[in-house]
């Protein structure tokens, strides 16, 4: 999971650029190649290249490797670049065995991989937790190599990262059913300094497994604190209906308007859910701001003193200009929750979805709650 610049970002206040990494798809893939290598040749090529659904040609160095009788195994420590990914320097291991022939080419999920518990992911229940796309790749690479040792396809291929088990607890995947370890990912092969792709990935991935449960209604929380006021006014809502949408209400609401559950619940704290009730769905603090104006204009519709407007308006921040307005008993998160609600309706462009908010302090109190 991750957070930090937009995707067509790759700086930070005007810094160098940020250096991108490689995903776990394309680790599995380069060791994938190496150790069918060796156990065709006798030798693993180091480094092994491979080539991305894009074209490019990236090469891997080896930091393990393990031939015996009638199998091998390589491993590539994952460098996922400038970019804070839990899965960074992890060690991804592909280990081939041959099977009988007819048998294809068989996926396996090793130690740290994890295995499908729950319908609506792109790949089915039962299944290691390999994403299409890195299944494509590592197909893709057995069957040139098989061809051109005139050799049938018929591989048992098992992805293994010793550390996944653990890591995972750091991710979406044990709400997502997906247990015992981590997913192999990727789309590109790429990973993207700050792109936040893998967790915008993971809120579509909890919509579709909340779709394919038959869900009637979702929660989009800014962070734990908004979740778990959200679990006690919703206490009857299972954990795959809570989505972890971080700063990222844009991509929760825009994939929701494609893929609709009838009802959906944005909880978060003042801050951020005043960016969405002024239009931002980018809630991250590098990319939005709180428009001090715009809540001085609320707060004297809601009934503050107009001489109160430029202390709110020069605030240094939002809880700050949240107190003022409460201390003159003005109630400022009512509305802010109202307006966040329209941004969200008008994201969903007329979908048939009910949307309700909730905003919530740092304690966890809830401050406003939209009908």
């Amino acid at each position: 999971m991750k957070r930090g610049l937009a995707d067509n970002d790759n700086s930070v206040d005007n810094g160098p650029p940020l250096r991108r990494g490689w995903t776990t798809g394309a680790c599995a893939t380069a060791a994938a190649k190496a150790a069918l290598t060796a156990l065709l040749t006798g030798e693993f090529p180091d480094p092994v290249s491979i080539t991305l659904p894009k074209g490019q040609q990236p090469e891997f160095t080896l930091a393990f490797e393990s031939l015996g009788d009638g199998y091998a195994s390589a491993g590539i420590i994952k460098d996922a670049g400038d970019d804070p990914d839990v899965t960074h320097g992890a060690t991804v291991i592909a280990s081939v065995r041959l099977l009988p022939p007819d048998s294809g080419v068989c996926f396996l999920a090793g130690d740290g991989v994890g295995t499908v518990t729950l319908a609506g992911l792109p790949v089915a229940v039962g299944e290691p937790a390999i994403n299409p796309v890195p299944r494509r790749m590592i197909r893709g690479v057995v069957e040139e190599l098989c061809f051109e040792h005139d050799l049938p396809a018929d591989l048992e291929v098992t992805i293994s990262i010793p550390e996944g088990k653990a890591l995972a607890q750091k991710t979406w995947n044990p709400r997502l059913g997906i247990v015992d370890g981590l997913s192999i990912l990727g789309t590109t092969g790429i990973v993207q300094p700050f792109s936040c792709s893998a967790w915008i990935h993971s809120i579509h991935r909890g919509v579709d497994v909340a779709r394919a449960a038959g869900l009637t209604h979702v929660i989009g929380t800014t962070g734990s604190t908004s979740e778990d006021a959200a679990r006690v006014v919703y206490s009857d809502l299972p954990d795959i209906a809570m989505l972890d949408m971080g700063d990222f209400a844009g991509g929760l609401l825009k994939y929701l308007r494609k893929h609709p559950i009838p009802r959906v619940t944005i909880a978060g704290g003042f801050a951020k859910l005043a960016k969405l009730a002024r239009g931002a769905l980018d809630l991250h603090s590098s990319r939005s701001q709180v428009d001090m104006q715009f809540l001085s204009e609320i707060a004297v519709d809601a009934g503050l003193n107009q001489s109160l407007k430029d202390r709110i308006q020069n605030a240094n921040t939002a809880k700050e200009a949240l107190e003022i307005a409460h201390q003159n008993k003005v109630d400022l998160a009512a509305p802010i929750a109202e307006k966040a609600r329209e941004t969200a309706l008008a994201t969903l462009r007329g979908a048939s979805i009910d949307v309700d908010v909730i905003i919530v302090d740092r304690e966890g109190k809830i401050l406003a709650r939209t009908p």
